[in-house]
């Protein structure tokens, strides 16, 4: 197996990955916000609204990386992947700024921006 095929492997796997989370924020939102580490007591109504748009938005995100690997180069997914980071260090960044879990915070956001971060160097050599 290349290097080529593991990124790519890689690629898929981060790509459903938030497709799924997406999903979840659209039908279990409460549950969601929880797991993203950042709980949402169940007397904010409105905070539905929000959920909503992050699920649109993980599904999305998720979306567009399995377009580019499909339709364009190696190195265009690379240039998404590395671009795309930003987002899971911002999630972490929000979770402490909220007291959610450091354990949340960097096991799970800050260990995917490693993921993207590898993918996207594996891509782009």
């Amino acid at each position: 197996m290349t290097t080529a095929h593991v990124a790519y492997a890689l690629s898929w796997i981060v790509s459903v990955t938030i497709i799924f989370i997406g999903i979840r924020f659209l039908l279990v939102p409460r549950a969601a916000a929880a797991a993203f580490g950042v709980a949402v007591p169940p007397d904010i109504g409105q905070a539905d609204a929000y959920f909503a748009v992050k699920g649109i938005r993980d599904i999305a995100s998720g979306l567009v990386p399995i377009a580019l690997i499909l339709a364009s180069t190696q190195h265009a997914v690379g240039w998404f992947m590395l671009m795309i980071t930003v987002v899971p260090i911002g999630d972490a960044l929000i979770v402490l700024r909220h007291q959610g879990p450091k354990v949340t915070a960097y096991a799970i956001h800050g260990l995917t921006a490693v993921l993207l971060l590898i993918t996207a160097g594996l891509l782009l050599s």
